[in-house]
């Protein structure tokens, strides 16, 4: 581990730069001057000034965010006024807000926009201040990435766009890797860090609209009238961003600040107890979102505990709401301690059967697979399986288990892998993303969260390149059918550089990265034998842990007639979960994508796979090639060298070192321990690792401090 220490402070031995350095911290908001040519002569000529045509307070941001970055990147002044003059000869930019507004319906939302050429002019129009907002950052990242002026429109395809942070009272953040929490509570109302409000602005720009600002495992200090008060001023910074905060909250507080005897969600003084700490909630934020809720999940207390449903838990919570405009949001991430079952089935089993339960201000919030956040993951079988309920897909932007902020991993592929994965309930087409937006069973509300992986770091997420995961989910957010080379292009050409060759060779190690790192760690459908506890490196021999679910060998399986986890018929059957169609494709090896092989058949080491290669052969083909991958994205990154900023060029080149050598601590902890249940050579023209694994075992030992 002193490697690691060694090569992080590569970060900060650069050359003296000539200039200064990017330190990461403007994100993909960097308004620097475009270069002289006749590009920028057009965009000069089209901005000489801005127009807003209300007192809306978001209308008022669109038109300071637009100045601000049209000055940068054109080096003018443009002046903001109240109404273009008649008769003048100057070209400018129209912030209208209009009822009328011919904008796109998706998602039946009001944050749409349009910009149009009217005359002389450019006008961005919507049918609220949040629409005119997220036109001005549409109109911005053409102008970033050099794109030419045009007509442009867009509306979100999902209504609730949210960051979820998993962030304490005390300053951590669990599953955090880049610092502290941003929200420094001590200091809180009083004093307001400017950084809050550089988060609106990224999140605006990316078209998100709420932040549930602390952790699932929730604290009931944040209902107290102390935080509240905190919280509220957080809400005062991001509403003139069309913004909304929401909290995660501990369902015991009536017990636990309430003074009450119970949490039963039936019990009259229960109900009255979150009936008035709503009410306290809305009278201190008008605007309050609503609430996320994790119940009767991995020891947090729940309805359950009475004898009660989710279904029970979550409609008591909405109606105590009340009149206001606020939703709440159940998490469906429940699994119990059993050793003889499948947790890949759990959350189906509880949920299914309260379709049609749940308050029409309740969305179950439902993780992208059934187990964890693996790197790779079936789609969740709750997805089509709740018709009569709006589920909101919850995918991890931070990186607990691919690498944290060591490993560059690219992740809108895998955002996108499970968006467009094909339910198959209602036919061919019945996407994950028709289910999420509403579209597939006619809701009228619909949500999408990500847990954040911000932090105080300056560059906000530790790996320079996990700034590109939370753009991403932002633009997917949006709209999922982007794709992800497309978010990726424009993520690079406004963060890191927009010379041409250098841009497309970033956007295609970045492409690629997601399923090298797949490769190198978890390959054919293998999941959960990473270290415990926290989550990092490689650990397939785990046998004892404080839940036999969290062990490795619970998930791979391996014996000596070979590897993976048996959920056909002759199984646990959680294949059986799914469409009869997807059922069919899934359910025989021969058929089964080779990427989800592991996770629903139990393969012999000498079965042929469709590769014409052994199931042995091939774990260990995949584990090699895909070590030797990242000294491919090595040279990829080396290569573009003169078109990236010296610091962040140090920074990510000594973190793709510590990647190189730890994708190798993976393929041969993973080699030599299934080696020894195959009982099979490494194939040729590999060779066998150099050191044994009991030295590999050691590195674990000494990583988790054991």
């Amino acid at each position: 581990m002193l490697l690691r220490s060694a090569l992080l402070l590569l970060v900060f031995i650069v050359a003296a730069p000539c200039c200064r350095a990017d330190d990461g911290y403007r994100l993909w908001l960097k308004y620097d001057l475009i270069a002289d040519s006749p590009q920028r002569a057009q965009y000069r000529a089209a901005a000489q000034f801005i127009a807003a045509n209300g007192p809306d307070a978001v209308l008022k941001t669109a038109a300071a965010e637009l100045q601000r970055g049209l000055q940068g990147l054109l080096g003018q002044p443009v002046p903001v006024v109240e109404q273009a003059a008649n008769g003048s000869s100057k070209r400018g930019i129209l912030l209208v807000v209009s009822a009328a507004a011919n904008v796109p319906d998706a998602a039946r939302s009001t944050e749409g926009y349009r910009i149009f050429a009217q005359g002389r002019n450019l006008v961005v129009t919507g049918r609220s201040g949040a629409g005119v907002l997220y036109g001005v950052f549409a109109l911005l990242r053409q102008l970033q990435t050099r794109q030419p002026l045009a007509n442009l429109a867009g509306s979100p395809r999902i209504r609730y766009r949210l960051l979820n942070h998993w962030d304490n009272p005390n300053g951590t953040v669990e599953r955090g890797y880049a610092g502290s929490s941003i929200w420094k509570w001590a200091e809180l109302p009083e004093r307001l860090d400017p950084r809050y409000k550089d988060y609106a602005r990224a999140n605006a720009s990316i078209g998100l609209n709420g932040v549930v600002v602390n952790n699932v495992n929730a604290s009931a200090r944040y209902l107290t009238p102390e935080y509240l008060q905190k919280v509220k001023a957080l809400a005062g910074v991001f509403r003139p961003y069309g913004i909304r905060v929401y909290l995660s909250v501990l369902w015991a507080a009536p017990k636990v600040i309430g003074g009450l005897k119970t949490s039963d969600p039936l019990d009259p003084q229960v109900n009255q107890w979150w009936a008035a700490r709503s009410e306290a909630i809305y009278q201190a934020i008008p605007d309050f979102g609503g609430f996320l809720v994790k119940a009767n999940s991995e020891g947090e207390p729940g309805p359950q505990d009475y004898g009660r449903s989710h279904a029970d838990g979550a409609n008591m919570l909405a109606a105590a709401l009340g009149q206001h405009d606020g939703i709440v949001m159940w998490r469906a991430f429940v699994y119990k301690a059993n050793s003889n079952g499948d947790r890949f089935k759990e959350a189906y089993e509880e949920f299914k059967s309260l379709d049609g339960q749940f308050s029409p201000r309740v969305l179950v919030q439902v993780k992208n697979g059934p187990i964890d956040f693996q790197a790779r993951e079936p789609f969740h079988p709750l997805f089509g399986a709740m018709p009569k309920t709006p589920l909101v897909l919850e995918v991890q932007i931070t990186q607990e288990y691919l690498g944290m902020a060591t490993h560059l991993v690219y992740l809108a592929p895998l955002f996108k892998e499970c968006l467009d994965a094909d339910t198959r309930v209602k036919g061919p087409g019945s996407t994950v993303a028709k289910v999420v937006d509403g579209s597939l069973d006619q809701h009228a509300i619909s949500g999408i969260a990500g847990v954040a992986n911000i932090g105080a770091d300056r560059n906000w997420t530790g790996h320079p390149m996990g700034q590109a995961n939370w753009y991403a989910f932002g633009r997917l957010a949006w709209d999922y059918t982007l794709t992800s080379a497309a978010i990726a292009t424009e993520w690079t050409s406004m963060t890191l550089t927009t010379e041409p060759k250098a841009v497309a060779a970033i956007v295609n190690m970045m492409g690629k990265s997601r399923d090298i790192y797949v490769r190198y760690t978890t390959p054919l459908g293998l999941h959960h034998i990473m270290g415990q506890n926290i989550h990092y490196g490689p650990e397939p021999w785990l046998a004892q842990a404080g839940r036999p679910d969290w062990t490795a060998v619970y998930y791979h399986k391996a014996d000596s007639a070979g590897l993976g986890f048996n959920r056909t018929a002759t199984g646990s059957n959680a294949l059986a979960l799914y469409a009869p169609a997807v059922q069919k494709q899934w359910g025989d090896a021969k058929t089964c994508p080779l990427n989800y092989l592991l996770w629903f058949h139990h393969v012999g080491w000498k079965q042929p796979l469709s590769t014409g290669r052994t199931l042995w052969n091939e774990l260990c083909t995949r584990y090699y090639t895909g070590a030797d991958s990242v000294t491919w994205m090595q040279q990829q990154w080396a290569a573009v060298k003169p078109a990236v900023d010296a610091a962040v060029f140090a920074d990510v080149a000594a973190r793709l070192e510590i990647q190189r050598h730890e994708a190798l601590w993976w393929r041969d902890a993973c080699v030599l321990y299934f080696q020894t249940y195959s009982k099979l050579p490494i194939p040729a023209p590999f060779s066998p690792p150099a050191r044994t694994l009991a030295e590999v075992k050691s590195l674990v030992d000494l990583y988790q401090l054991k």
